[in-house]
């Protein structure tokens, strides 16, 4: 889970005479001070029901601890600017190494004044989550944030295709946007932070927090470059559904590209035309047979790109493969394969499945 920094905003160091005044009026004279404090702090809805709705209130970079009181005494937070002057003095002073943080909260009317002020002096912004499943598109992902409301698939797509090589020199040269390299996972970013470039910034961050890793820890690959381990274990990642028959569908891979074998996945032909194949509708022989830099039947080698994002287990297969002598695989559409080590016994596969796929099909028609 990746949480993006938040923005410290200065505050004036104030003089001696400020503590003065805050002890003055705090303090006052026969307790009638404190009876102002106590009044002027507490919480602007206190006998609201606990089903109070939240307040959401936008603290914009660069305002002062003055213009935060402003913000916060018009939207209806808390009953005296004053007394807000006289805890953020207090505070500025007690702790003159932290601020108040830019962002977007959401505040109770219910909550005191120091609480409300506390929330904003640690910067408690207002955190969204964002879901990328394993195995996701760049397309997908646009869909999605798109969906979500967050901006355009156009928006995400366009800013895939600026290569921030300044942040993560890491980055292979060759790529032409960041397909693949986005990591999948669960996240959460402050409500200011749905862009596409802020979006794309935790996922890279994660990638090289816990991918990257994976590959400069390889034992052997050393010929290996980054892109083909990220492509090759796309393949992967698309392909395998059960856990266990990931690392011996990479080893079927590493033996076909090792033989000079055409890797005739199913799932570059569907990137590179951009449709899914169901049990109802697989792949046509038309569609096998199209050209296409992605088209794995026809082309010897890997994709030109990844076609998906891998997730960490798909990474470290790719890189640790089971030790095999099967060259092929076929599925058995309940998520499993069946593996064979000759063309002859990967055809008999393919028939029978076909016939129970047919067989199934028929008694449903029934």
């Amino acid at each position: 889970m990746t949480v993006n920094r938040k923005k410290s905003l200065p505050l004036r160091k104030l003089a001696i005479s400020s503590v003065i005044a805050f002890v003055t009026i705090v303090g006052g004279v026969g307790g009638g001070g404190w009876y102002w404090w106590k009044n002027a702090t507490a919480p602007i809805q206190g006998d609201a029901p606990s089903s109070e709705a939240l307040l959401q209130v936008n603290i914009p970079d660069g305002a002062t601890a003055n213009e935060i009181g402003q913000i916060l005494a018009e939207s209806g937070l808390i009953r005296s600017v004053t007394a807000w002057k006289i805890w953020t003095r207090w505070k500025g002073l007690s702790d003159s190494s932290g601020g108040f943080h830019a962002g977007t909260y959401q505040l109770s009317p219910q909550a005191s004044l120091p609480d409300i002020a506390q929330t904003l002096w640690t910067g408690q912004v207002q955190q969204v989550s964002f879901t990328v499943p394993e195995g996701w598109s760049q397309k997908q992902m646009a869909a999605y944030f798109e969906d979500l409301d967050w901006f355009t698939a156009q928006e995400f797509l366009e800013a895939t295709q600026t290569i921030p090589r300044d942040r993560y020199p890491w980055l292979p040269e060759e790529i032409p946007f960041l397909e693949g390299f986005l990591f999948p996972d669960t996240y959460q970013i402050s409500v200011d932070q749905r862009t596409p470039e802020a979006v794309i910034g935790v996922m890279l961050d994660h990638f090289q927090g816990s991918a990257l890793p994976v590959y400069q820890n390889r034992s052997g690959f050393e010929d290996l470059s980054l892109n083909d381990w990220v492509t090759l274990a796309s393949i992967v990642e698309k392909e395998a559904v059960v856990a266990n028959e990931r690392a011996r569908i990479a080893g079927v891979f590493w033996n076909r590209l090792r033989d000079n074998i055409t890797l005739g996945s199913d799932p570059t032909i569907e990137y590179g035309l951009g449709i899914t194949q169901t049990p109802d509708q697989p792949l046509t022989y038309a569609q096998v047979e199209t050209p296409s830099p992605y088209n794995t039947y026809i082309n010897a080698g890997l994709t030109p790109t990844p076609i998906a994002s891998p997730g960490l287990a798909s990474l470290k297969a790719t890189v640790a493969p089971e030790k095999t002598d099967f060259l092929y695989f076929v599925a058995r559409y309940d998520g499993t394969h069946v593996f064979s080590r000759t063309l002859t016994e990967h055809l008999r596969a393919q028939a029978r499945i076909r016939d129970q796929q047919d067989a199934q099909q028929n008694s449903t028609n029934l």
